[in-house]
């Protein structure tokens, strides 16, 4: 047993590394570290008893350049080891390996320099060696900072992401399972078939939203998961609910995260159909546009005796997808013509 525990407290601590250390080998990473390289180069050309020319601005430009690629694939490859400490090792280590790596890097150029003679480097090698390692020393510093701060913050981003979208379904759940199994019980003997269907289909709305935490579906088994979730509703509403789908040309195959669009749908029903006398139509159309998809849910408004929705399901889905797409994605609102709709736009890649 107290071995099992220390194996538990070990994961744990890797899994709290893993989460807060960002992915030095994305090219956001790269991208980060050569720009904040190059800018030191500037700094230093413009600074007003600068003398550098251009061949030694070129020089400089390529030698920080060549650092900085070095450094991210050092911590790219150092990441497998440094979430197996705690993080309060991790990111002291990230740093020692970064300021040693410029500090040998700097130590081989002023020797070849001089063996060859081409003069590209300071004529004190000490001087050029000890220089950048202090300015990567406090560079390094400031970057690795900004990095855990990055990270710390999209831990905690995902940590509500998450809260949020459990919360979701936990408010939906409720109200849904007890409708389905009435309509259920009811068709078990006037139509055993479509019971059997119905339960098919709500194992199958189950298993995904007890099963979907976050992870990607595809926008052609979402929508698939949507008709399964009307063709419950249908059965329980019968006449009194119409839906018309406008889809053509969809990207089936897209990724998505699970449960984005459903909740829209069940919001559609829930808050706008049901609670009308006469029941309505809900409109479902999807196009795609400039390199995104736009899917538009359509629901007549409520009588006015019935209660407004509350809009927390759409919040939810609206900061998910602003986890997930980030600008480019978005959930727009607005009533029109007696309709509330729903548009949610998706960056799609083809």
């Amino acid at each position: 047993m107290e071995q099992s525990g220390d194996t538990t407290i070990r994961d744990d601590r890797r899994k709290n590394a893993a989460a807060v250390l960002p992915d030095f080998c994305s090219a956001a990473s790269v991208f980060t570290l050569v720009v904040v390289a190059e800018l030191v180069v500037v700094i230093d050309a413009l600074a007003p008893d600068a003398r550098m020319q251009w061949r030694g601005f070129a020089t400089a430009t390529a030698f920080v350049v060549w650092l900085a690629l070095l450094a991210s694939l050092l911590l790219c490859r150092l990441k497998p080891l440094l979430i197996r400490w705690p993080r309060a090792f991790a990111w002291p280590l990230a740093w020692c390996a970064l300021v040693a790596l410029v500090a040998a890097a700097s130590a081989v150029v002023a020797w070849l320099d001089h063996a060859l003679g081409t003069t590209l480097t300071p004529a004190s090698a000490p001087r050029f060696v000890s220089g950048n390692t202090i300015l990567a020393a406090l560079l390094g510093a400031a970057l690795l900072r900004y990095f855990y701060v990055l990270a710390e913050w999209r831990a905690r981003l995902a940590a509500v992401a998450r809260a949020q979208f459990e919360a979701l379904q936990a408010r939906i759940r409720p109200h849904f399972l007890y409708n389905s199994m009435n309509t259920v019980a009811a068709l078990v003997r006037a139509d055993p078939d479509a019971a059997e269907r119905t339960v098919e289909d709500l194992s199958e709305l189950f298993r995904a939203s007890l099963g979907a935490g976050d992870k990607p579906t595809t926008l052609g088994a979402e929508l698939g998961l949507i008709d399964r979730y009307l063709a419950i509703e249908q059965l329980r509403l019968g006449d009194r609910l119409n839906v018309e789908r406008d889809l053509v040309d969809l990207p089936a195959g897209m990724e998505i995260p699970a449960l984005l669009l459903q909740p829209l749908v069940e919001n559609a029903v829930y808050h706008g159909i049901q609670p009308r006398r006469d029941g309505g139509t809900l409109r479902i159309a999807a196009r795609r546009v400039a390199g995104s998809v736009e899917i538009e849910i359509a629901n007549p408004l409520p009588d006015i005796s019935a209660p407004v929705r509350s809009g927390h399901g759409l919040d939810n889905v609206r900061r998910r997808i602003a986890y997930h797409f980030g600008e480019r994605g978005a959930l727009e609102t607005r009533n029109r013509d007696g309709e509330f709709r729903v548009l949610v736009r998706l960056p799609c890649a083809s």
